[in-house]
C-alpha cells in the first residue's frame, strides 16, 4: 500500500506538471496547490510580488518564525519546518486573544494579531482563513512591522478577496491567491513548497 501511494502521488504530480506551462521555480508552488485542490485555475490566481521564492527560501534557511493565522494552518506544516530551525507559531487560542477579542467585538484572528506584533516582523506569515488577520497586518506594515514574507490565501465571499488586495499594495514579498479563492489546504501547499525548496537549497551547500 505504501508503495501504491508513493506512485499514485508521483503519477498525480507528472500530470499537473505536464498541464501547468510556467516557469520554475513559480510551478514548483502552483503544482503543490492544484496537487491539493484538483483546481487548475489557481495557475491564473496566485501572484508572487517582490521575489517572495527566494526570500521565503533564505527566511526558511535562517529559521525564521512561521505564523499562521489559525491552528488548522499550523497543524499543516511539514515537520522539515522544524528541522531547519523555524518555530510554527499561532496565538488564535491564546486566552490573551479571546479577552481581547471579546472586549473589542473583533475576531480572534485579528486580536492574535495586535497582542503579537512584534513576533510578526521579520516573521513569515501564513494565512488560509482569516481575512481580518490579513487587515490588522497592513495596519501593522503601516507602523513598521513588515514580515520577512506573507503568504496570503483566505478563502470566501466577505472581504477575502479585498484583504488579499490591501496585503499588495505594500512593498513586502507576497504570495497571494487573488479572489475569493484559497483556504488551509492552498495556504499549507504554498507554504510547505517553500521549505521543500528550502530544504533542497539547503542540501547543495
Amino acid at each position: 500500500m505504501i508503495n501504491e501511494g508513493k506512485k499514485i502521488e508521483r503519477t498525480s504530480f507528472d500530470i499537473i506538471e505536464e498541464k501547468l506551462k510556467m516557469p520554475y521555480p513559480e510551478k514548483a508552488i502552483v503544482t503543490r496547490i492544484v496537487h491539493a485542490t484538483a483546481d487548475f485555475s489557481f495557475a491564473d490566481l496566485v501572484v508572487f510580488k517582490d521575489n517572495p521564492i527566494e526570500i521565503g527560501i533564505k527566511s526558511l534557511l535562517e529559521g525564521k518564525n512561521i505564523i499562521t493565522d489559525v491552528n488548522m494552518v499550523k497543524s499543516g506544516i511539514s515537520p522539515i519546518a522544524r528541522k531547519l530551525g523555524c518555530k510554527v507559531l499561532c496565538f488564535v487560542s491564546d486566552d490573551e486573544t479571546r479577552v481581547l477579542s471579546e472586549k473589542e467585538g473583533i475576531t480572534r484572528a485579528r486580536a492574535a494579531c495586535r497582542l503579537n506584533k512584534s513576533k510578526f516582523k521579520d516573521s513569515i506569515i501564513v494565512v488560509g482563513n482569516s481575512p481580518t488577520s490579513l487587515f490588522e497586518l497592513a495596519e501593522l506594515m503601516k507602523d513598521g512591522f513588515n514580515p520577512a514574507l506573507v503568504i496570503a490565501a483566505p478563502v470566501g465571499f466577505v472581504k477575502a478577496k479585498e484583504s488579499k488586495e490591501e496585503i499588495l499594495k505594500f512593498p513586502v514579498p507576497c504570495i497571494a491567491v487573488t479572489g475569493v479563492k484559497g483556504g488551509t489546504p492552498v495556504a499549507v501547499s504554498i507554504i510547505n513548497a517553500l521549505i521543500i525548496l528550502a530544504q533542497q537549497n539547503e542540501k547543495k551547500t
